[in-house]
């Protein structure tokens, strides 16, 4: 079993990150959050990879993350893996 930490603080996407790395020792860091965090860090241009998982539903009226993401294609390498419970994960890789 590993050790998780969870952090939960109020600051934005840069100062985050520092806190996170300054925490992590060297380990991977992972954000959560909704729609705003991811766009905030990818505005910041702060993600290495990113795994989005797409269900085929609309459970209310939400927010949506994008309309599309070709406006990634220029710093990720994406791939779309269908799932047989018909969910599409959205894998990015920095390019």
């Amino acid at each position: 079993m590993s050790d998780t930490t969870f952090h939960f603080i109020n600051a934005g996407p840069l100062e985050a990150l520092e806190l996170a790395k300054a925490s992590a020792n060297g380990k991977d860091i992972r954000i959560g959050g909704g729609v705003a965090t991811v766009r905030q860090f990818l505005e910041a241009d702060l993600i290495d990879e990113m795994h989005i998982a797409v269900a085929p539903f609309s459970a209310g009226s939400g927010e949506r993350l994008w309309k599309n993401y070709d406006h990634l294609r220029e710093r990720f390498l994406i791939e779309e893996v269908a799932s047989p419970s018909g969910i599409t994960h959205l894998i990015f890789w920095r390019n």
